[in-house]
């Protein structure tokens, strides 16, 4: 049901019953390689195109998620899924695949918690037995369609971003074990007049305080009710504006708030810049690491936060300004 302005309580207590992963070297070799189901050394994935990779990647996780959970794949009433590319080919493809009724969705690297939201409303409200949440995102699709081809060698600004190659998969259903979606906060478009396509985790920080505002607002929790509050790829420009316009709120997120764009990758890892982006990363950290951490009982309750810049490489090249979203979702352990 709606609580507050833009929330949604869960009634029936939907779960994370089991989650895929499937990601490149670059990824796996990073702090949290131990958590993903597939490490791939090609970044073809075997395929004969990057985007036959991305999509190998994405039919990966998917099926993962679903084996783990002990189903099969005509157990799942539909699938939830986005991508970058033009026309979400990723997830379209895929679903041409799995052979499953599809709900194609884009809210660009915010796609993940998009996804989780929906799929847990179609499950409390019993309008899904079964629903899969999935997004994915790989360097060279997103860099060919959003800025240059990777054999251009365009050189980068520290402030950059660094796309994940990778794809997230979660089965949500009614069970008695797994993490418990508690809440979904569904974001606003905000845009405040960030231009510059190479400062992202600048333009995506206030829609991030925004949803969490509005969260806390709505369900009457305080951050201290969280043992963590992570944004989906603010990276390492983004996530202190955030904090920052945070604490200008009256709200201290001090020592409860991180970033998957950062716990992705060392800070010394080549090429990453500020920090990882695109839907495979919040999906990748949050149903590899998170929800693994919580489903242990090693994390009470998580508030991930997934943000997206809305940008097109036309509406850049028109020199609008970047709107952006966040859309949030809390997890809890219950043994």
């Amino acid at each position: 049901m709606l609580i507050g302005k833009q929330t949604w309580a869960f009634q029936n207590a939907p779960r994370v019953l089991a989650t895929g992963t499937a990601v490149s070297q670059k990824e796996g070799k990073g702090p949290l390689g131990k958590d993903f189901d597939l490490i791939y050394k090609d970044p073809y994935v075997g395929q004969s195109s990057w985007e036959k990779a991305e999509r190998k990647l994405l039919e990966q996780a998917e099926e993962k998620a679903v084996e783990k959970a002990g189903v099969t794949m005509e157990d799942v009433s539909v699938t939830i899924s986005g991508d970058l590319l033009p026309q979400n080919i990723t997830s379209n493809f895929a679903a041409r695949t799995e052979g499953r009724p599809l709900l194609g969705v884009f809210s660009a690297c915010a796609t993940s918690m998009q996804a989780v939201a929906l799929a847990s409303l179609l499950v409390d409200t019993k309008a899904a037995t079964y629903a899969l949440a999935a997004a994915s995102s790989h360097n060279s699709t997103a860099e060919r369609v959003f800025r240059y081809p990777t054999e251009y060698g365009a050189q980068k600004p520290p402030t950059a971003h660094y796309t994940v190659t990778g794809a997230g998969a979660a089965l949500i259903g009614l069970g008695a074990t797994g993490p418990v979606i508690t809440h979904a906060t569904i974001g606003k478009v905000n845009d405040f007049g960030v231009q510059n396509p190479w400062e992202m985790g600048a333009a995506m920080a206030p829609a991030a305080v925004d949803t969490i505002v509005q969260h806390l607002d709505d369900t009457g929790r305080k951050v201290s009710d969280y043992d963590l509050i992570i944004t989906g790829d603010l990276a390492r420009v983004g996530l202190p504006i955030a904090q920052e316009l945070l604490t200008q709120r009256g709200i201290d997120p001090a020592g409860r708030f991180t970033d998957c764009g950062i716990l992705l990758f060392t800070p010394d890892e080549p090429d990453v810049f500020s920090g990882g982006s695109g839907p495979g990363c919040c999906a990748c950290v949050t149903f590899g690491h998170l929800l693994r951490r919580v489903a242990q009982g090693e994390l009470k309750r998580i508030l991930v936060v997934a943000t997206g810049a809305l940008l097109s490489p036309i509406s850049s090249q028109q020199n609008e300004t970047i709107p952006c979203i966040a859309h949030a979702v809390s997890f809890e352990y219950r043994g």
